[in-house]
């Protein structure tokens, strides 16, 4: 537990000391960003909530059988999902 206390004391720490070397005329935008990134996780986080919940109880009557194609299906593509992310962040252009 410290130690993630510490750890976010230092990104904090950070993150103001990158802020600092930002130009006076573009810490407006930096402000924006920062501001609309937190109220969007607000909101993913809220409606995630309530996403999931909708969907409570949705499996019970389903087909062992279709439910593992579709367990598989899931898999396939995050699979897929996660190879072309890291793809994309190995790749230099």
């Amino acid at each position: 537990m410290r130690s993630s206390v510490v750890s976010l004391q230092m990104i904090k720490h950070k993150l103001i000391n990158e802020i600092d070397l930002i130009p006076d005329e573009k810490l407006l935008e930096v402000y924006h960003f920062i501001h609309y990134f937190r109220l969007g996780t607000q909101k993913v986080e809220t409606k995630s909530k309530k996403n999931l919940l909708s969907y409570s109880g949705s499996w019970k009557k389903m087909d062992a059988e279709v439910f593992d194609d579709y367990m598989l299906d899931i898999v396939k593509r995050r699979r897929e999902a996660f190879s072309d992310r890291r793809n994309n962040e190995t790749s230099t252009d």
